[in-house]
C-alpha cells in the first residue's frame, strides 16, 4: 500500500508537470498562431521608427536653431560695430563742433570788445571836444564880460584882438 501511494503521487506529479508543459506549449503555440510575436515586433519597429524620426526632427531643429543663433550673433556683432563707429563719429563731430563754437564765441567776444572800445574811445574824443568847446566859449564869454565891465572901448578892442589871436593859436595847437 505504501508503494501504491508512492506510485500514485509520482503519477500525479508527473501528470501535473505534464499538463503544465502541455499548457505551456499550447499557450506559445496560440501566440504564434495568432501572430502575436510578429505584431509585437511590428509595434516595436513602429515605435523605433517613430523615435528615430523624432530624433531626426530634433536634430534638424537643433541645426536650424544653431544656424539662426549664428545669424543672430553675426547681426549683433555687426550692430555693435556699427554702434561703435556711430558713437566714435558722433564724439568726433561733437568735439569738432565744440571747438568751432568756442572759436566763434572767442572771435565774437573779441569783435564786441573791440567795437565797445572803439565806441568808448569815440565817445571820449567827442566828450573832450565838447568840453574844450564849452570851456573856450565860457572863457571867451567870461573875458568878454570882464573886459566890457572894467575897460574902456579902445583898450577893449585891442585886448579882444590880442586874446582872440591867442585863443586861435591855442585851438590850432590842440587840434593838431
Amino acid at each position: 500500500m505504501i508503494f501504491q501511494k508512492e506510485t500514485e503521487i509520482n503519477t500525479m506529479a508527473l501528470d501535473s508537470t505534464f499538463w503544465v508543459a502541455v499548457s505551456f506549449f499550447i499557450f506559445f503555440g496560440g501566440l504564434i498562431y495568432l501572430k502575436v510575436p510578429q505584431k509585437i515586433n511590428e509595434i516595436l519597429n513602429k515605435l523605433i521608427l517613430d523615435i528615430k524620426s523624432e530624433i531626426d526632427e530634433s536634430e534638424k531643429l537643433r541645426t536650424e536653431a544653431k544656424t539662426l543663433l549664428d545669424n543672430a550673433q553675426k547681426k549683433l556683432d555687426t550692430v555693435q560695430s556699427t554702434r561703435s563707429e556711430i558713437l566714435d563719429q558722433a564724439k568726433k563731430d561733437s568735439d569738432r563742433l565744440i571747438i568751432e563754437l568756442n572759436d566763434k564765441f572767442h572771435k565774437s567776444s573779441e569783435i564786441k570788445k573791440n567795437s565797445a572800445q572803439a565806441k568808448i574811445s569815440q565817445m571820449k574824443d567827442t566828450a573832450i571836444k565838447e568840453i574844450k568847446t564849452a570851456s573856450v566859449k565860457i572863457a571867451v564869454d567870461s573875458v568878454k564880460k570882464i573886459i566890457t565891465t572894467s575897460v574902456d572901448k579902445s583898450k577893449l578892442d585891442t585886448l579882444f584882438q590880442k586874446n582872440l589871436e591867442e585863443t586861435k593859436e591855442e585851438l590850432k595847437k590842440i587840434n593838431s
